[in-house]
Parts: C-alpha cells; structure tokens; sequence
C-alpha cells in the first residue's frame, strides 16, 4: 500500500507540474491615447458573473464577488457592498492572463494536512485548478493611476478584452481624451509641513512580469505606505487636484528579476516547498526629498516558499519597501529633530 501511494504521488507530482508550469496567456496593454468618447462607443451591454475582485480597485473590498457589466460606458464591477465603474475614457491598458492555484485555499491546505500517510501530498497533485485574470489599468478622476486584478470563470476574461478592443477599433478616437497627467503636474506649495510621499510608476524594463503582479505591486505598496505612522498622504503616479502638494519625498522602484514560481509544485512536495517552485521578486527601490539631501537607493527582495498563493509575493515586497522607507527617512530626518530640540530657539 506504501508503494502504491509513493508512486501515486509521484505520477500526480509530474501531473501536476505539467500542469501549473503551462504559461501564463498576456495580452499586450492597449495604450489609452485616442481612446474614443463614449457617444462614440457602441457594444452589446454584457454581464458576467462569478466574478472576483482580486485587488486594487477603489472602494472594494479585496476578495469581494459579485458581476461585470460590460456596457458603452465602461466597466462596472459590483458585490454586496460596494459599485464601481471604470469609464472606457479612464482605461489605460487591459490585459489577461492564466495561473494555477491551490483549490480553497487554507481549507484546502487544512483537509490535507488530516490525510494519513503521505495522502496529503498525493491530493494536492489534483486539488488544483486554473484561474482566468483580467488585469485593467486605468486613471481615475484626479488622474491617479490604479491597477486592478479580477478572477473571471471560464473564457469571460478574453470575451471582456475581446469586447474592449472591439470597442477601440470601430469607434472614432476623440481629441481631448488620452492626456495622462505625470507627476511634475504637480503645483507646489511650499511650507505646507506634511508628509507626503509619491510612489512613481514602476519601471518594469529588465523583467517580464505579468500584469496581474504588476499591478498588486504597486496597489501592496501604496497600501503599505499609507500605513507607515507619521505618512499623511501618499500620491499615486500622475495624482493631482484643485489645491495638489508637493509631496515631500519619491519612492521609485525598478524591477532587477522575478521568477514566478509555482504554488502546485510548493504543495505537492511537503517542507520541500520552501527552496522549489519559490517565487522571488527583486526590486532596485529609490528613495528621494524634494530638497535634493536625500537619495538613497537600496536592492529590496521578496519570496515566497511553502503553501500559499504565488501573488502574496507582491504584498511581501511592498511590506519590505514601506519599512525600508520608514528606516531611510527616520535617519535622514534625526539630525534635523535633534538641532530643534537644542536649540534655544523656536523654529
């Protein structure tokens, strides 16, 4: 009986890998310049369902389910608690993509922890399945960018982008769309006394990385700056506004490797898991003032091992950056706290 299961296991490991090592389907972005006005737009209204939001969209809970409704005015994605449309105007790419992943997750893992001898392994060669993405980047009405990652069953995520690029080719481009704002928009005013910090684009120039990470990166980091104490503004990329400030320091990142990884193979082969079938991202992450005393560049890492969804990577990362720039502009600013508090005069 023992051997039957080892050799069970290890037909069900080389199924497995085969299986969650198949590449990722990417659709190349489509620029948002000369996107075409709405009036201009005509598809077949469409919903899908048993959608999942992933991350990154505003105002949505992360993991929220619910539908997406494909109209001419945009996209609109809706749960239980929360509606929120992405004009076809404010679209800057969409993009798609295929990964496998463990099927329920912790309760997945939990199940086959309780199998006896070594079944756990064995089931975690078949309690896998593929998950269909749909990336869409986008700007929102001040000009931010955003990236947001959907779950979609079966063919709905190519049927979406079929319909966007559809929709592009047969409408008339409009003159004043497709203007993305940048950082130097950016009206100073000086003296304001916060914390601002700007998370420039990401430059992805040295890594193929899929979109869905992309985006999640840069989402995870502008999550996790906002939680560094003493941070009372992070801008995103291209942000401005009616009375915009300057923010007070940069954090620019560029991509230095990723290896994807793949959560199967992690299953499947028990404390193994942790040196094979890791995914690692590795990022060259800038940290500048506005004044010019600060520019600090340090390599900043992140992998993933053992169970666990491959894109936690993307949170790790983030989490790594936030404390490096927490660490950077403490010291930076501790010779400027300790001469206002030796000084006899009030600054």
């Amino acid at each position: 009986m023992k051997k039957t299961l080892t050799t069970l296991t290890g037909l069900l490991f080389l199924s497995g890998l085969s299986l969650a090592q198949q590449p990722s389907r990417y659709v190349a972005p489509i620029s948002g310049e000369g996107i075409p006005s709405t009036s201009a737009i005509h598809v077949d209204p469409w919903t899908a369902s048993k959608v999942q939001h992933a991350y990154g969209l505003p105002e949505t809970k992360a993991k929220a389910k619910g539908t997406m409704e494909i109209n001419n005015a945009g996209l609109i994605f809706t749960s239980n608690t929360s509606r929120y449309t992405i004009p076809w105007a404010d679209t800057m790419a969409l993009s798609n993509g295929v990964e496998r992943v463990e099927m329920w997750g912790t309760t997945g893992r939990l199940v086959r922890m309780v199998i006896p001898n070594g079944g756990g392994l064995a089931a975690a060669g078949v309690m896998h399945h593929k998950v269909n993405e749909l990336t869409v980047e986008f700007r929102d009405q001040r000009g931010a960018y955003h990236g947001a990652v959907f779950f979609l069953p079966g063919n709905d995520a190519t049927r979406v982008l079929d319909i966007y690029t559809h929709a592009i080719l047969t409408a008339q481009p409009h003159p004043d769309l497709g203007i993305v704002p940048t950082a130097s928009a950016l009206a100073c005013q000086p003296g304001s006394g916060s914390h601002n910090v700007l998370v420039s684009a990401p430059v992805w120039n040295d890594a193929q990385v899929p979109a869905a990470y992309r985006a999640m990166v840069y989402e995870h980091i502008v999550d996790r700056m906002q939680r560094v104490k003493g941070v009372d503004h992070v801008f995103r990329d291209g942000e401005t506004g009616a009375q915009p400030v300057c923010p007070q320091y940069t954090v620019a990142i560029s991509i230095v490797s990723f290896k994807q990884g793949n959560q199967v193979q992690r299953a499947m082969t028990g404390p193994i898991g942790f040196f094979v079938g890791t995914t690692q991202m590795a990022f060259n992450v800038t940290i500048r003032d506005s004044s010019g005393g600060l520019n600090s560049t340090q390599e900043v890492k992140a992998t993933l091992r053992g169970e666990g969804e491959s894109k936690n990577v993307t949170d790790g990362v983030a989490k790594k950056i936030a404390k490096s720039y927490a660490n950077t502009t403490k010291q930076f600013e501790q010779p400027t706290l300790t001469a206002r508090a030796n000084s006899p005069l009030p600054f």
